[in-house]
């Protein structure tokens, strides 16, 4: 069975508190502390056999030396089909918050934007299985973790994926600049919302931008011309964020 190493005393804690099956926990033999007795306690709750190793070995399964002294073997990442995600949205009876990715494939900001996804309590994350990245360890670590609370979904088509969205009642909005967007901070973000979040380097693709109900446009006053993919989700989503707790508050 292909197994996955999550590293670091963060990803480490939220795998041992998360969705999917933790199978090991492997700390170095002479590491002690409050945080690794933290880790040792979780484990212990789920059943999850702890063994000491060598510095070395935990460097061969995190695949690097900065793990501070704790390894975790994992099932394989569940993707979620979005059949599911949308299913399980509709079960909770809430307003439906989703953020798609179109074409993220820097690891290290998958993971900031994850993490992102995570804090503003969005119900899932789509992503493309080609041309994107996956989650990884890497973008697990750089999640802190966040990951292993999330429903993540990799579609083949994320056009399709859209449409199947806006026919169960999604505003679809991309974030882009342009004459075409309107600003961000002005526009109504309540109801059933899907954000797309475009490549690092190219945005939304042609395709994708003709798809969305509407182009959203973060003002920029400064010099520099626009944020980073990771940058950029955090801002949207918390607008979203802070839209909710205005309309709960009338």
């Amino acid at each position: 069975m292909k197994v996955d190493y999550l590293y670091g005393i963060h990803p480490v804690r939220e795998g041992l508190r998360g969705k999917r099956q933790p199978l090991e926990l492997f700390v170095d033999e002479k590491g002690s502390g409050q945080r690794v007795d933290e880790l040792l306690s979780l484990a212990r709750e789920r059943g999850v056999p702890v063994r000491q190793r060598k510095r070395q070995d935990l460097d061969r399964m995190a695949d690097q030396p900065h793990h501070q002294g704790v390894v975790l073997s994992m099932e394989p990442f569940p993707y979620t089909p979005l059949e599911d995600l949308l299913a399980d949205w509709q079960n909770s009876g809430e307003a439906g918050f989703f953020l798609l990715l179109d074409g993220i494939t820097d690891p290290h900001n998958l993971g900031a934007i994850l993490r992102n996804a995570d804090a503003a309590g969005c119900q899932g994350v789509i992503l493309t299985k080609d041309r994107s990245c996956g989650v990884t360890n890497v973008v697990d670590r750089v999640s802190a973790g966040a990951v292993e609370h999330l429903a993540v979904c990799q579609v083949t088509n994320l056009s399709r994926a859209m449409q199947q969205l806006q026919k169960a009642g999604f505003w679809v909005y991309g974030l882009a600049a342009g004459e075409d967007a309107q600003p961000l901070f002005t526009t109504d973000l309540s109801g059933n919302l899907a954000l797309v979040i475009g490549s690092e380097g190219d945005g939304l693709r042609h395709r994708t931008r003709e798809l969305c109900d509407g182009l959203l446009e973060i003002p920029m006053i400064g010099k520099v011309a626009s944020l980073n993919a990771a940058s950029a989700s955090a801002v949207a989503l918390f607008e979203v964020v802070r839209q909710k707790m205005m309309f709960a508050k009338d």
